[in-house]
């Protein structure tokens, strides 16, 4: 393939950069199909707090949204196996996929052509591990894992047990994957003024909670979520369900949310810079001066057909 060509267009960005809208714009024009890259919009009935936002949408189709129901496991194998039949697909459809989302592990087991085994579950491991406090856990994955960058399930048990589970499994768990589709991605990122992006987050979360995060966690609980259970599935489902325990008043877990979420920004952009620095080209576009316009020109200015 002429390596001036593309056959994925790929927009990243930290959350609350307005990567949907953007992506939607860009499809409209090209012909495009949204896949979607958040590993918690696969979901099924975490819309809020997920931020699906499907009727961003509109007319445009959209894939890898509400796959699952919550408490069913699904993983960054999952999540590729499942992007390589919809890539395919969209292509045989002579249609151009957009690959969108924020979420680093998956967008870097595509944008980097890596794969991870599918480990079984272990049930005499799992009972041993049931018995290790948190810090014992982390420390055993710590020595399996020594240059560990996803510090993200060092914080949650479940996600824990099953990080010890695959590292175990084998210390080398990604390898090539010479069976996947021929990928030739051109990758463009959204940011923002440092201060700007932390007053979006601050609106956001304040509007999502006007329009029922709350009570859409509340009902997961309900439908047989435990509070455990929902802690897990990111900021906004743990710190609503603190506060549906009493363990912080409506203001506080506001504020905690709001500080915890621009911190999580800023893992998602060391995140980035890390897979720039192991290869992978990203074009920044400034998110306040119409990216998907800039987006649309520098195509064209390649003189990139898709």
């Amino acid at each position: 393939m002429n390596q001036n060509h593309f056959n994925l267009i790929t927009i990243l960005g930290p959350t609350a950069t307005g990567k949907t809208q953007i992506g939607v714009q860009v499809a409209k024009v090209l012909t495009g199909e949204i896949i979607s890259a958040d590993s918690r919009q696969v979901y099924r009935g975490m819309d809020i707090g997920t931020g699906k936002d499907l009727a961003e949408y509109g007319a445009v189709p959209y894939h890898l949204v509400d796959l699952v129901q919550p408490g069913r496991e699904f993983s960054v194998f999952d999540f590729k196996s499942l992007f390589h039949e919809v890539f395919k697909d969209i292509l045989a459809r002579r249609k151009m996929p957009i690959l969108v989302g924020g979420s680093g592990l998956y967008l870097d087991s595509i944008l980097r052509g890596y794969q991870f085994q599918k480990v079984p579950e272990n049930g005499e491991l799992r009972r041993e591990l049931s018995t290790h406090t948190l810090s014992d856990l982390a420390e055993r994955l710590k020595k399996v894992k020594p240059g560990l960058h996803n510090t993200t399930d060092l914080t949650d048990r479940r996600r824990l047990i099953r990080a010890v589970e695959i590292a175990e499994f084998s210390i080398a768990p990604m390898s090539r994957d010479e069976a996947a589709p021929i990928l030739v991605p051109l990758v463009f990122g959204v940011r923002w003024d440092r201060d700007i992006l932390r007053r979006r987050i601050t609106d956001r979360l304040r509007a999502r909670l006007n329009q029922g995060m709350i009570e859409e966690v509340k009902n997961l609980h309900q439908a047989g979520l435990s509070f455990d259970q929902l802690d897990s599935y990111g900021l906004e489902y743990r710190y609503v369900a603190r506060y549906l325990k009493g363990e912080l008043n409506r203001n506080d877990m506001f504020q905690k949310l709001d500080s915890a979420i621009r911190q999580f920004a800023k893992r998602q952009e060391t995140w980035f810079r890390r897979m720039e620095r192991n290869g992978v080209g990203i074009h920044w576009m400034d998110g306040d001066k119409e990216p998907a316009a800039a987006i649309l020109r520098m195509i064209r200015e390649r003189g990139e057909k898709p």
